[in-house]
């Protein structure tokens, strides 16, 4: 597909390039559609321990990523696909969904994108969240 135009960021997205040949963005027809994005540093991959922190960087990398493939952000993000896992550590889908809420009143003050839930026994890692995101770049 020669026609589409793809991104990585620096750190996890150079990363997952070379180890498993995928991008973190793609631009297509006018808007831009972000891979699952988690709560990970992007230089150290760490995940943090609370999940306010984790969903918060899970909203950060979903902005960086969109920045990356040239849009302006979560300003034009019309759809999100969240997945969450219920875990052992007590952690369930209501503290995330609250810390989601949260974000999305931060990053998405002038409008109300779509949003899907997904809840999933596990994700990648120790991870408890992972957002898609597409944006219309208008």
């Amino acid at each position: 597909m020669a026609h589409l135009e793809y991104f990585v960021y620096e750190g996890f997205g150079v990363r997952t390039a070379k180890e498993v040949h995928s991008s973190q963005a793609v631009r297509v027809a006018g808007r831009i559609e972000i891979s699952g994005q988690g709560g990970w540093n992007r230089l150290t991959e760490a995940i943090p321990s609370s999940i306010a922190d984790e969903v918060d960087q899970a909203f950060a990398n979903v902005e960086h990523a969109l920045q990356q493939a040239g849009g302006a952000g979560f300003s034009q993000v019309y759809k999100l696909r969240i997945y969450t896992t219920e875990r052992d550590d007590g952690v369930g889908f209501m503290d995330i969904l609250g810390e989601v809420v949260r974000n999305l009143k931060t990053y998405c003050p002038g409008h109300r994108p779509i949003m899907t839930g997904v809840q999933v026994a596990r994700l990648y890692g120790d991870m408890r969240v992972e957002i898609e995101a597409v944006a219309d770049l208008g």
